[in-house]
């Protein structure tokens, strides 16, 4: 997998050998991955398996070894990568005494950015949120409007390469339905998406490729229908579950 950096400015992610930890507990150990520009990759494991702390880490919120992480080339330690990311994190809450527009207006304009108004309603429409609301300040919220809020600016911001962590929360099913729509569509504008989510069924709907991280290390990375395939499961729910628990018996389970 290593290649030299001249090699990687059009690869958004490229990780490797990289070892962390949280809380004396093992995340990543000596871990490699790649994600491949226009791509919708899924990132999979069980809660508390680290998998925020590896996001955070890509960002450089929290530290990792020189070289381990590069972003479209460059070590993701520079400032400079950070103008090429929209990151929308799990819990996300936006100020609450903006109004909705407010908000994607001040994100992108963090890019030196100016979005246009008629792109916000669109993508608004596109998410059921009202109009009006976006006129609304966001204490007024709930918080599945307020997800959207966040996706809506996440997306319109220049960048190429979104981070999404946990992007349904808070998310009713029509809802969902709608992200999802969203997400294929912006793929279509080349853009590449890195994301977590306990929603396997969205995952195996949306991506690409996806990797499973597993006691510190990415068990597998590929696509959703070679992991069921490999594991012989009919979802990519119980192909993850047999992946990293090949005893478990799902015959019985839904």
């Amino acid at each position: 997998m290593e290649q030299s950096k001249s090699d990687l400015t059009d690869v958004p992610l490229y990780i490797q050998d990289l070892s962390i930890g949280y809380k004396n507990l093992p995340v990543a150990n000596n871990i490699s991955l790649d994600v491949q520009k226009g791509e919708i990759f899924g990132l999979i494991g069980l809660n508390g398996v680290g998998k925020t702390t590896l996001i955070k880490t890509i960002l450089d919120l929290r530290g990792s070894p020189e070289e381990t992480i590069l972003i479209y080339g460059q070590n993701n330690h520079d400032m400079d990568t950070r103008k090429q990311i929209s990151y929308l994190p799990e819990r996300f809450d936006a100020p609450s005494f903006l109004s909705g527009i407010e908000f994607i207006k001040l994100t992108c304009d963090f890019y030196h950015h100016k979005v246009k108004e008629e792109d916000i309603e669109k993508l608004a429409d596109m998410l059921a949120l009202k109009k009006e609301f976006l006129r609304k300040k966001v204490d007024s919220y709930s918080k599945g409007m307020r997800q959207k809020l966040g996706l809506i600016a996440t997306v319109l911001t220049p960048c190429q390469f979104l981070i999404l962590d946990e992007p349904m929360s808070g998310l009713d099913p029509m809802a969902r339905v709608r992200v999802k729509t969203l997400l294929k569509e912006i793929k279509g504008w080349g853009k590449t998406v890195f994301l977590s989510s306990h929603i396997l069924a969205d995952l195996d709907e949306l991506c690409d490729n996806v990797a499973v991280l597993s006691n510190g290390n990415i068990v597998y990375r590929g696509t959703p229908e070679k992991l069921r395939q490999d594991t012989k499961q009919k979802t990519l729910e119980h192909a993850f579950l047999k992946l990293i628990s090949p005893d478990m018996d799902l015959k019985n389970t839904a």
